[in-house]
């Protein structure tokens, strides 16, 4: 049988030439080094794997990856060194905070070796990484003490809903509910925490979960997040009429909960934060808090700070880019510590992405193109690039 393999990694996107960084700028700095529209540097989300156990249709469907899909061969995967090693020079450059994502990164053997290395490394600052996982959580029971140990702080898990049949029609394998909430637990017993969930919502699919998500996590002390189905990649067949904006998401909650809008808690925080209110009508934040991520209907590209490295070591400067930037033949062979650093340096300064806004743009104009069109545009896809 003829392997299908479908244009999705960088290959046929295509690699961005390193720029040069300008002299003068002063751009080695953490605190000084801004993109073109003035945002800083200070998340990195890194990829550690191409592969997952789930088959999520809003991001890697069964139709295409599925028994003859290839996957990328292990030498092309940046070891834990390499990714170190790569991780410092983002640090030297104000990145305070590291996401390691995947594919589903609890697939990589030996992730707790990783987390040790990053957690021996120091900002700018001195102060020690904010270090967090985002998982599908099939495997979590297992791994969260050792991930603790190593010196994860947080996790955050993806949970589309409590119906088990609803959960399992999204993960397209089978796998229960029940695993999941005890990777949840096991999450919360080893103290990695805050802890967020998060749910991709698809209207038609399972948007009658929100409720029963809320009422199960509420004063839990886990942050519960709802997601816009997004048009990341080309394989998920995303349309706009399966988007249930947050605003209707936030509506439904409050025909049973009182809620109340809270402030940011960081600069570029992608959900907009909700808590709840007490039988007074006052803020309660033992009752936790809800929070929409709309990345479809409420661009938030104006503060965006962070930046994706994916597991073979491209840098991408946007979830919805159509091309990356090659880091992988620096950290392999130039031995000079400093080109990867002055590397990024320049291709920060210069970055100037803003997808999401301006495809609000473009959809107000008479002349936007159709949502399949817009869906099937050249953009790296989630499960390579990661959350």
């Amino acid at each position: 049988m003829s392997e299908r393999v479908i244009p999705i990694i960088t290959q046929p996107l295509g690699n961005l030439p390193l720029p040069t960084l300008v002299e003068g700028t002063h751009a080695l700095s953490g605190d000084s080094l801004k993109d073109r529209l003035h945002r800083p540097l200070r998340d990195l989300r890194i990829s550690v794997t191409d592969r997952c156990n789930f088959r999520c249709s809003y991001c890697m469907p069964k139709e295409i990856f599925n028994s003859d899909y290839t996957y990328l061969p292990h030498s092309a995967l940046l070891s834990f060194e390499e990714i170190t090693r790569t991780a410092q020079s983002f640090i030297a450059l104000g990145v305070e905070k590291i996401r390691l994502t995947g594919g589903e990164p609890l697939l990589r053997k030996n992730l707790e070796i990783l987390v040790e290395q990053l957690a021996a490394l120091r900002t700018a600052s001195g102060k020690p990484l904010d270090i967090t996982l985002t998982t599908n959580g099939s495997l979590l029971a297992r791994k969260a003490q050792s991930l603790k140990d190593a010196g994860l702080k947080r996790v955050t898990i993806s949970l589309d809903g409590l119906d088990d049949a609803i959960f399992k029609s999204m993960n397209d394998v089978d796998f229960p509910v029940s695993d999941v909430l005890e990777g949840i637990a096991a999450a919360q017993a080893a103290g990695l925490g805050p802890i967020k969930v998060n749910m991709v919502v698809k209207r038609g699919t399972n948007e009658q979960e929100i409720l029963p998500m809320a009422r199960y996590f509420k004063g839990t002390g886990i942050a519960l997040r709802f997601i816009e189905y997004m048009d990341v990649g080309a394989t998920n067949g995303w349309r706009m009429n399966e988007v249930m904006p947050s605003a209707d998401v936030l509506k439904m909650l409050q025909t049973e909960f009182s809620l109340t809008p809270l402030a940011p808690s960081q600069i570029g925080e992608t959900a907009e934060r909700w808590g709840y209110l007490n039988a007074q009508g006052e803020h309660d934040p033992l009752l936790g808090e809800v929070g929409f991520i709309s990345s479809v209907t409420q661009a938030f590209c104006s503060d965006c700070n962070r930046a994706r490295l994916t597991t073979e070591g491209q840098l991408y400067l946007c979830l919805f880019a159509t091309q990356g930037y090659d880091l992988k033949s620096l950290v392999r062979d130039n031995p000079d510590p400093n080109a990867m650093t002055h590397a990024i340096a320049a291709i920060w300064s210069q970055r100037g992405d803003r997808y999401s806004e301006l495809r609000r743009a473009e959809k107000d104009s008479p002349n936007a193109p159709s949502d399949q069109a817009n869906a099937t545009r050249r953009k790296v896809e989630m499960s390579y690039i990661g959350g």
